[in-house]
């Protein structure tokens, strides 16, 4: 079922209601009133001085606005209009309400009450759409050229890096929280793009291969046709981006923060020497390089990957191979590991010597070192006959005493050379 949003969603559905159900009359468009509204506070915590007035944790979302009416004192409250859906304005943005029914509509259908729903995009930029009260301006020369029309078109343009304009709750100082950023870019659309952004450089791009003629081209559209899927999830824009934060930027897979890529035909130049060491794989075996590869793929990007099984398991399987490639260290923590294989290689691919059986090698040794034991024993107690008298053979008998004492050390010591961790077949 398809959740529709916006005001054709909400026409669709209160039109839906019948007129013969609890005497409710049919609602319509035309009904419904709209108005248009400033925020001058919102209840984002309990430290609100509203909060237990207006219903304490109900009240979570819940703006005080004024009304278009700029010159009027007047202010009353509204509630979110989508239960599940939360992008509560700033102080100072302007939002749409539209009055609806409230919770006491089983005793008065007639009991309404304002619901607002997004921020109207004043300056189309995600970061924020604030517009100060002209009538009560206090804003610093250079900050109040910020909200003049530039060229022809009202595009807000911070160059100044200045924060002055009132974005937070004037009474609740715990919840004040957001610092205007003069850097954070809007991120490009291309044809049939669905774009959902946050404040804050963080983006959710559902698009497809563009191969776009703009100045403004995307890096994953080289390859495939116009129109294969992908999606993009990106947290936190590059560090190193410019500081005109109005204009728009396309994702970085390289320099954006942290990153998750699902491809369809899309090749992602991604920059990590390590990514694309593949020197344990043999030619026939050894996997397309990161930066060529143009099938579908997830690719998860940030300075650190962690995978976290709370109570089972972390399953990975791949029809050809797995690849680990670090610049330092691989570390394997575990009580027991097991390695199931035809063939194992240590060091690489070209690793010739097979690896001896511990147990096998050393019974087959003590059966070596009992024999030249048995030797050694005779060669102790060898004679010579000079004169026909006989007589020890001195060096004999002492070469053959040394050698006896050496067996015996090694085997006293072979068992405590077999490993108590690492087994073979």
């Amino acid at each position: 079922m398809i959740n529709k949003s916006g005001l054709s969603g909400l026409v669709k559905n209160l039109s839906s209601v019948s007129s013969n159900q609890n005497n409710f009359p049919t609602n319509s468009l035309s009904s419904i009133k709209f108005l248009s509204a400033r925020v001058k506070d919102i209840i984002l915590d309990e430290n609100h001085p509203l909060f237990s007035e207006l219903g304490e944790w109900n009240s979570i979302g819940i703006i005080i606005y004024e009304t278009e009416n700029l010159s009027s004192s007047d202010t009353s409250f509204a509630k979110p209009f989508y239960p599940q859906e939360k992008n509560f304005p700033l102080v100072n943005e302007l939002v749409v309400l539209l009055e609806l029914p409230n919770s006491r509509i089983g005793n008065d259908i007639s009991s309404k009450n304002y619901y607002y729903i997004n921020s109207i995009s004043l300056w189309n930029h995600p970061h924020h759409n604030a517009y100060p009260n002209p009538l009560n301006n206090n804003l610093p020369p250079s900050q109040q050229q910020d909200y003049q029309q530039v060229e022809g078109g009202l595009v807000r343009r911070v160059t100044d890096s200045s924060t002055e304009i009132d974005l937070n709750s004037p009474s609740n100082p715990s919840q004040n929280t957001f610092i205007e950023r003069s850097n954070i870019h809007p991120i490009l659309p291309f044809a049939g793009d669905v774009l959902y952004e946050g404040r804050w450089g963080n983006s959710l791009r559902f698009g497809s291969t563009a191969k776009s003629n703009s100045e403004y081209k995307n890096n994953w559209s080289e390859v495939g046709q116009n129109g294969d899927p992908i999606v993009i999830l990106r947290n936190g824009q590059s560090p190193n981006i410019s500081q005109e934060g109005w204009i728009p930027i396309t994702e970085n897979i390289n320099q954006d923060l942290s990153s998750i890529y699902l491809t369809s035909t899309q090749k992602l130049p991604i920059n990590n020497s390590w990514n694309n060491k593949f020197n344990v794989f043999s030619p026939s075996s050894r996997p397309i390089s990161l930066s060529t590869f143009s099938s579908p793929q997830i690719l998860l990007n940030s300075d650190r990957v962690v995978l976290n099984a709370k109570t089972d398991s972390i399953l990975i399987s791949g029809e050809k191979s797995f690849n680990v490639s670090v610049g330092e260290y691989t570390n394997v923590n575990s009580k027991n590991l097991y390695i199931d294989s035809q063939n194992v290689r240590l060091g690489n691919q070209n690793a010739t010597e097979p690896l001896l059986l511990g147990n096998t090698t050393i019974e087959l040794f003590n059966q070596l070192l009992q024999t030249l034991n048995n030797l050694v024993s005779v060669l102790e107690t060898d004679q010579i006959y000079p004169g026909g008298v006989p007589a020890p053979n001195t060096p004999l008998n002492l070469v053959a005493s040394n050698t006896k004492q050496i067996i015996n050390n090694i085997q006293s010591q072979l068992e405590t050379t077999k490993s108590k961790i690492s087994k073979t077949v």
